[in-house]
C-alpha cells in the first residue's frame, strides 16, 4: 500500500519538458511510481485535478545557516515551495568552521540582538552539521564552507597574503569541512576578509573541492565598478574553474550602478563563450532589482574594514580617515540611486530607522546621508536593501537557460526572533514571485521552463542524484499547485507575510503544507552526500 497517492495532476517532472496527466505514488520518504493509480491503494489520496504537480524547488543560494537552530520551524520558504535550501554562501559559512576570529565574528553577531540565539558546542563542520540534524527543521538543508570564515579562523581579518603555513592550515580545514557533508566551497570576494585574497589562493582552495566534484560557488570581487571591476571578477570566476577542472556557480548574477545598468547581455555572452570552451558553469538569480547587504559591505571601501570591526571604529575617530571613509561611502550611495535607494532593513539598536532611507535618517540626524551611514555603524552592523538594478538587466539574466532562481535569503517566521526587521521580501517570496511575475505576468519564460530552473537544475549543480525530479526512486519531495492562485503577498515595507498558493508540500514523503495550511512537521534532512 502507497502511503500518498496524488491523483489527476499534471505532473511536471523538473525536466524542463510539457506537463503530462499522471498520478504520483509516494512510499515512504521515495516516489515510487508515476502513472495509473487508480487500482492502488493509499493511505492518503489527495486530488490534484486542475493542478500541477511538480518537484520541491531547490533554492541554490541563502543564508539560513543559523535559521532552524534558532527556530525550527522557519517556514518563509516552505509556504513558498521550497523543500531544500542550499547555505554558506557568499564565503559565510558563519556556524562553522568556528576557531580564532571565526569564533568571535559568531558570538558578536549572537550578541547583536533582534535575530535570535543558540547554544554552540561545537567547532568543526561535522559539529555543526550534527547540531542542525539535532534541532530538526521544517525543509532540506544542506551546506558548504565559507572561504571567508576560514579566512579568519586562520589569519584573522589581515589584509594580506597567507604563509605557506597558513594556506596549507586553510586547505585542511576546508577539506575536513568538505568530507563532513559540506557539499561546495563559497568565496565572497568583495567582502572582507575573502577581497583581501588574491585569486591562486582562492585557486589552491578550490582544487579540493574540484577534486571531490563538490561545487564552488562565488560572490564575484566586483559587480559594477569598484575592485577589479565586474567584467574582470567574472573572468576571474571563469579563470578557476579554468585552472581547477571544477564546477563554478556564480552568485545572484547581476550589473550594479549606472556604469553597467543595461550591460546584463554582456555577461551571459561571457558564460556561454566560457561553456563552449568546456568550462561547467552556471548562475544564480533573486528576481528582483534591490539587493540586500549589511553595513560594512554595502557601504565601506575593504581598506576600512581591515583588522576587523573594533579596528574600523578606531579609524572612525580619526577626523582625516572619516572623511576618506565618508567619499568612499557616498560613492557606495550613488550606485543605488541615491540615498533613497538606500533603505536600512535591520538595526536592533533603534528599530524605528528600519525602513528608513538614509536620506531621511540623515535628516534626522542633522547630517549628509554618508555620515548617516558611518554613524549607524558605530552602533551596529546592520543591513540595507539597496536600489542597486535595473528591472530590463533582471529580466534578460532570468531566462538565460542556467540560470537558478535564488533568494539569497534565509529561511524566517511571521512570529519570534525570526521575525524582526524589514528584511529583502526575498526571504518570504522569491519563488513566488518568479512565477506570479515572471512566468504569468510578463511572460519571460514558460511554466516548464520556471520548474527546470527552480528544481532539476539546483539539483544537477550540486550533483544530487535523487532531487530535483519526479521519478521513480527519487526522494519524495514534491508540490501541488494552481498558478493561478500563487501570490506574493508581502513588500519591502510589510515584509514579514506569507506567500499563499501551496495546496500540498511534501518532504521526504511527509505533508508540511496539507490544503494550504502549515501541518507543523519537521520532516527535513540534512544533506551530506550526493544521494542524500
Amino acid at each position: 500500500m502507497l502511503d500518498i497517492k496524488i491523483v489527476g495532476g499534471t505532473v511536471h517532472d523538473g525536466s524542463g519538458l510539457p506537463g503530462i496527466l499522471a498520478d504520483v505514488g509516494i512510499a515512504g520518504d521515495t516516489i515510487e511510481t508515476v502513472g495509473d493509480l487508480s487500482s492502488a491503494e493509499a493511505k492518503t489520496t489527495i486530488n490534484a485535478t486542475g493542478k500541477s504537480v511538480t518537484p520541491g524547488f531547490i533554492d541554490l543560494h541563502t543564508h539560513s545557516d543559523a535559521s532552524f537552530l534558532v527556530d525550527p520551524m522557519a517556514d518563509s520558504k516552505l509556504t513558498q515551495g521550497v523543500t531544500l535550501e542550499y547555505f554558506g554562501n557568499c564565503g559565510m559559512s558563519f556556524c562553522a568552521p568556528l576557531y580564532g576570529a571565526a569564533k568571535d565574528q559568531l558570538r558578536e553577531r549572537l550578541t547583536r540582538g533582534g535575530e535570535g540565539t543558540f547554544d554552540v558546542d561545537w567547532e568543526n563542520f561535522d559539529g555543526y552539521l550534527n547540531a542542525l540534524e539535532q534541532r530538526g527543521s521544517t525543509i532540506n538543508v544542506a551546506t558548504q564552507v565559507g572561504h571567508g570564515t576560514v579566512r579568519a579562523a586562520v589569519m584573522g581579518m589581515d589584509n594580506r597574503g597567507p604563509t605557506i603555513d597558513e594556506l596549507a592550515h586553510m586547505t585542511r580545514l576546508v577539506e575536513e569541512s568538505l568530507d563532513a557533508g559540506a557539499l561546495g566551497m563559497s568565496t565572497g570576494l568583495w567582502y572582507a576578509p575573502g577581497s583581501y585574497s588574491l585569486t591562486d589562493e582562492v585557486i589552491a582552495l578550490n582544487q579540493p573541492v574540484a577534486d571531490r566534484n563538490k561545487l564552488y560557488s562565488s560572490h564575484i570581487r566586483s559587480e559594477a565598478d569598484d575592485l577589479c571591476g565586474l567584467f574582470p571578477a567574472h573572468a576571474e570566476a571563469i579563470e578557476i574553474g579554468r585552472r581547477t577542472g571544477g564546477r563554478i556557480q556564480v552568485s545572484h548574477v547581476k550589473a550594479v550602478g549606472p556604469k553597467f545598468w543595461g550591460r546584463g547581455p554582456e555577461l551571459l555572452e561571457g558564460f556561454e563563450r566560457a561553456i563552449d570552451e568546456g568550462i561547467d558553469l552556471a548562475g544564480d538569480q533573486y528576481p528582483y532589482s534591490w539587493s540586500s547587504t549589511g553595513f560594512s559591505g554595502a557601504m565601506f571601501a575593504r581598506w576600512a574594514l581591515t583588522g576587523g570591526r573594533d579596528a574600523t571604529l578606531d579609524r572612525l575617530q580619526d577626523a582625516d580617515l572619516r572623511a576618506k571613509m565618508r567619499v568612499d561611502t557616498e560613492y557606495y550611495i550613488s550606485r543605488n540611486h541615491g540615498a533613497v535607494g538606500s533603505v536600512v532593513a535591520h538595526f536592533p539598536p533603534n528599530t524605528d530607522y528600519e525602513g528608513m532611507n538614509l536620506s531621511e535618517i540623515g535628516d534626522e540626524m542633522g547630517c549628509g546621508p554618508a555620515e548617516a551611514a558611518l554613524r549607524l555603524y558605530e552602533q551596529s552592523d546592520g543591513s540595507y536593501v539597496l536600489n542597486s538594478m535595473e528591472e530590463s538587466d533582471v529580466e534578460t539574466i532570468a531566462q538565460w537557460r542556467l540560470m537558478t532562481v535564488c533568494s539569497d535569503g534565509s529561511s524566517l517566521r511571521t512570529t519570534g526572533p525570526l521575525s524582526s526587521g524589514k528584511p529583502h521580501p526575498r526571504s518570504y517570496a522569491t519563488n513566488s514571485r518568479h512565477l506570479e511575475t515572471f512566468v504569468k505576468a510578463r511572460n519571460l519564460l514558460s511554466f516548464e521552463e520556471a520548474i527546470f530552473k527552480m528544481t532539476a537544475l539546483g539539483a544537477s549543480r550540486l550533483n544530487l542524484t535523487r532531487r530535483g525530479r519526479i521519478v521513480r526512486g527519487m526522494f519524495a519531495d514534491v508540490l501541488v499547485f494552481d498558478l493561478d492562485n500563487i501570490k506574493q503577498n508581502n513588500s519591502f515595507t510589510d515584509p514579514h507575510q506569507y506567500s499563499t498558493g501551496m495546496d500540498w508540500v511534501i518532504v521526504n514523503g511527509v505533508t508540511a503544507i496539507a490544503n494550504g495550511e502549515v501541518t507543523g512537521s519537521t520532516p527535513g534532512k540534512v544533506i551530506r552526500d550526493f544521494d542524500a
